[in-house]
């Protein structure tokens, strides 16, 4: 049976290059893993194969939306590592719910029986939780991963994550496995002190603390995986992500989050230093 993760996180705050970085590291491990981007940009997989694969709205679009003429390989390509790779895609701006195109990748996901093929499968979830479509991953979901950095923004929207982990929980086995720091300014003096008291107060912890390196910018724009970067410095961006599946394959401590309400947040926060 497979271990099912969903990432997610506040827009633009790292999650499918987190995510492509440990496909990777797992895989790189001996998992055999299934990275599926939720995300109408479908830019999710690009790190692991260096191209954008047709998401699997297109490839319905392509025969009318009939599930029994889709294939396998029409939806599942193969990236770094072997890791294979699904992009659910979205409709075109302005006239659709991405919401329900994550819930369709899902279902038919589930009817390749996809989900008993890998001993991983990541889901890579576009930004917050703002409906049931983007939530489905968590139905499904073995543990949660909140990425955020150290500001306000990013903290706000991990606690509305947190609600919804424990809002799902009441039904399903989906527990936070714990916070992801992304871009912590090491050299400059960039600390994690929000973060750490965020994660304290809602019962979790910060599980890894990812470098502001300009190493994984351009990892990213050539379509590239860390591991695949020649830089001196590479080892110092990729142990990050090689812990991290360390911990996820090994029983993670997860938890019921404790969410903070949406008002109390602004007061909490803004008195921290």
């Amino acid at each position: 049976m497979s271990l099912f993760l969903a990432v997610y996180g506040k827009g633009g705050i790292g999650k499918s290059t987190t995510s492509a970085n440990l496909s990777a590291a797992l895989a790189l491990k001996g998992a055999s893993v299934l990275q599926i981007g939720c995300d109408p940009k479908h830019d999710s997989t690009f790190p692991l194969t260096g191209y954008l694969q047709d998401t699997v709205i297109d490839v319905l679009g392509g025969v009318d939306f009939h599930h029994e003429e889709v294939r396998i390989e029409d939806v599942v390509k193969t990236g770094f590592a072997g890791v294979g790779t699904i992009e659910a895609g979205g409709p075109p701006a302005g006239s659709g719910c991405g919401g329900y195109v994550v819930g369709e990748t899902v279902k038919l996901v589930q009817e390749f029986g996809l989900y008993d093929k890998y001993d991983v499968i990541l889901f890579d979830v576009l930004g917050d939780v703002v409906c049931g479509g983007f939530s489905a991953p968590l139905n499904y979901a073995d543990y949660a991963l909140i990425i955020a950095t150290n500001e306000f923004d990013s903290i706000f929207a991990a606690n509305r994550l947190c609600m919804a982990v424990a809002q799902k929980s009441a039904r399903y086995k989906v527990k936070l496995a714990g916070i992801i720091a992304n871009r912590v300014d090491f050299v400059h003096g960039g600390g994690t002190s929000l973060l750490e008291q965020f994660a304290e107060l809602v019962g979790t912890r910060l599980i890894s603390r990812v470098p502001y390196h300009d190493l994984i910018r351009r990892s990213r724009l050539a379509g590239k995986t860390l591991f695949e970067m020649e830089h001196a410095e590479q080892e110092v961006c990729t142990q990050p992500y090689n812990q991290l599946a360390e911990y996820i394959l090994n029983s993670p401590h997860a938890v019921i989050p404790k969410p903070i309400n949406d008002k109390e947040i602004f007061d909490i926060i803004g008195g921290w230093k």
